[in-house]
């Protein structure tokens, strides 16, 4: 069995007790961490491979709770437009026009991309092209939860996605049969809700049923907008939240995302039912609002961080978002001690993993855990000096800092470089696939400042 050995690092475990190793080693073997600390030289043998991490930070990697793989070729196509024109004239067309591999090369160019920023875990929200993501996961080595985007009813769906709550029920199952538990384990799937707009209450509570049923989660965007909070009042009676409480869908399974407008009867149903939330400050920023997370986690609602998909954040770099987070709601509450770097740290990190329902694997650095970690080089302009190492990593350090990544034990990024795919060549290929689905779509986009066309 392979052996790998980080040596003198600033190990911040993340463990139950939030222990720090000054000048720790970590001793890995095959994907999991066997002894963390000050390993005892009998247990390394002389082929280990061994890495000098003096002077860096070593940390699990950073769990992305909400992404939309399907949705990188579409970066720029949705800037400063509201949600519902996002939605139906810019990223249905977009999506909709997808084929397999679109998704393929669209995951593989959003992978690499998240782990340069030092994520070694998503949970995608919900492609059609599920088969195009599971073989990006699997060649990028990356490990992530994957779900079809799932609509049985609504205005303007394109007539592709139209479906009955049983057909795409069974597309899902199949999935589950084929990829959950596959790469080695690091490929989950699980069952996802696209809105309220765009689901019935029979979907719903098949979708629930068999989340139970085959021990699974799911994902879904949850009182994102004020126009889906109206609407569902008018359409079902109630605000999303209480909609689903009355059909009996809430429940510890169900990663709410973004969760904007809630009110605080809405906040006790989350907390009491155990609902778990993914906080994407930097698209929430954008077009939804200020989501009450100091709130949320006051009331022992376990809350992770996400950047949702590239026409919306435009970042898939998961640092730049805990930055925001922290501040944004710094600046809301008028109180500099909201969300202080720990609790943007835990929230990255093993509430990522409670979120995901795979705590017993990964979130944090301890024996027997998944060896899935990062290792950042602060020795930059823009995060030296460091005086407060788990400060830093919130407020000063940005992805640039992330030399190596490591998932399941084996090396993502060594040094800047990705190890696992030819990046060069997906990104070639995805500036190649972004243009063509662009014009395959229909969707042009107006001219901001007059355009001279040299050549």
């Amino acid at each position: 069995m392979n052996q790998i050995v980080i040596e003198n690092g600033y190990i911040i475990s993340m463990n139950h007790d939030r222990q720090v190793f000054e000048g720790g080693d970590i001793l890995i073997e095959g994907d999991c961490i066997t002894a963390l600390g000050r390993i005892p030289s009998g247990l390394v043998r002389e082929d280990a491979e061994r890495v000098n991490a003096r002077g860096k930070l070593v940390m699990p990697g950073f769990i992305n709770s909400h992404v939309h793989l399907s949705q990188q070729l579409a970066r720029g196509l949705g800037d400063d437009v509201d949600l519902l024109t996002w939605l139906h004239q810019r990223i249905w067309p977009y999506e909709s026009s997808m084929e397999w591999e679109d998704s393929y090369i669209s995951s593989l160019a959003c992978c690499i991309e998240m782990i340069r920023s030092g994520v070694t875990t998503f949970a995608e929200a919900g492609g059609q092209e599920v088969e195009g993501m599971a073989r990006a996961v699997e060649e990028t080595g990356i490990r992530g939860i994957l779900a079809r985007s799932t609509m049985d009813c609504g205005q303007g769906l394109p007539e592709k996605w139209q479906e009955t709550a049983e057909e795409t029920l069974a597309v899902q199952e199949d999935l589950i049969s084929k990829w959950h538990g596959s790469a080695g384990g690091r490929i989950r799937v699980w069952f996802a809700l696209r809105t309220i707009f765009n689901v019935s209450d029979r979907l719903i509570q098949m979708t629930y049923d068999l989340a139970v049923k085959y021990g699974v989660g799911i994902h879904m965007h949850v009182a994102e907008v004020r126009e889906e909070v109206n609407y569902a009042r008018k359409n079902r009676g109630n605000t999303t939240v209480k909609h689903l409480a009355n059909l009996g869908a809430l429940g510890g399974r169900l990663l709410a995302v973004h969760c904007v407008w809630l009110d605080e009867e809405e906040i006790e149903l989350f907390a009491h039912h155990g609902v778990k939330v993914s906080h994407c400050p930097a698209a929430g920023m954008k077009v939804l609002g200020f989501a009450r997370i100091p709130e949320m986690l006051d009331k022992g609602i376990c809350i992770s961080i996400g950047t949702d998909g590239a026409p919306c954040n435009n970042r898939m770099d998961i640092i730049s978002d805990m930055y925001l987070a922290s501040l944004i709601h710094k600046g809301r509450t008028l109180n500099p001690e909201t969300l202080p770097a720990e609790r943007i740290l835990e929230m990255a990190t093993v509430n990522g993993a409670k979120c995901l329902q795979w705590e017993d694997e990964i979130g944090s650095l301890e024996p027997g855990k998944k060896a899935d970690l990062i290792i950042i080089n602060p020795a930059a302009a823009g995060s030296l000096p460091v005086h407060d190492p788990v400060a830093n990593l919130v407020y000063a350090v940005q992805s640039a800092n992330v030399e190596s990544s490591m998932c399941d034990g084996r090396w993502l990024m060594r040094n800047r470089r990705i190890m696992t795919v030819n990046e060069k060549e997906v990104l070639r290929q995805a500036g190649e696939k972004a243009a063509a689905l662009a014009l395959k779509a229909g969707i042009s986009l107006p001219e901001r400042f007059p355009v001279i066309k040299v050549r």
